[in-house]
């Protein structure tokens, strides 16, 4: 009799290892990949979703709200040969969590080395003085090289941000003099206008 009741409990708790690892919810915004003995079976929409135990596994789940990706500060040579250094942050969201799981190794260093390196192609291709002025102009071009490299992971990158282009330390105090001179030139030239 006893022995009866242990079996009975051992497979009452079985059982409910099973039901619980087969219950899963979906948060709002997320998708869930499930893959059956190791192959991709479907994509989950957020919900309660049931799993069958043991053969189906959640194995990620995938934001799908925009995100910003910020891309280290690093060095890029002008087209004039000035060192600046340059910051920015990426902005996009998944489009295809199916993609974003299995069309891309690591998506975060993947964009992030993708972003470095067309940084380093658009200001190579300017001036300091065109880097300087021209943001609008170089978030563009960024915004729509990502875009269309990401497509085939499932991502779209909605724009990319440059925060930050740092000229050399000796290149900003000439551009702070030349700045300076150029302010009291011109208070000079108002104070013999009044004085005329």
């Amino acid at each position: 009799m006893n022995a009866g009741i242990v079996v009975l409990i051992i497979i009452l708790v079985l059982v409910a290892l099973a039901l619980g690892k087969s219950i899963t919810v979906i948060r709002q915004a997320e998708k869930g990949i499930v893959e059956r003995l190791g192959k991709y079976k479907e994509t989950l929409d957020p919900g309660l979703k049931f799993l069958v135990p043991f053969m189906d596994s959640l194995v990620s789940k995938i934001d799908m709200r925009e995100t910003v990706l910020d891309i280290a500060p690093q060095p890029v040579i002008t087209k004039d040969n000035v060192t600046v250094t340059v910051d920015a942050v990426v902005y996009y969201f998944v489009t295809d969590a199916k993609a974003v799981r299995y069309e891309v190794a690591n998506f975060f260093n993947a964009v992030s080395k993708l972003a470095q390196t067309n940084i380093r192609n658009v200001v190579g291709e300017m001036s300091l003085d065109e880097s300087l002025t021209s943001r609008e102009r170089i978030n563009a071009a960024l915004t729509t090289t990502l875009d269309e490299a990401t497509d085939k992971w499932g991502v779209k990158v909605t724009r990319v941000e440059v925060k930050e282009i740092e000229p050399p330390r000796d290149i900003s105090d000439a551009m702070s003099k030349q700045m300076k001179a150029e302010r009291e030139k011109r208070a000079t030239i108002l104070e013999a206008e009044a004085y005329r």
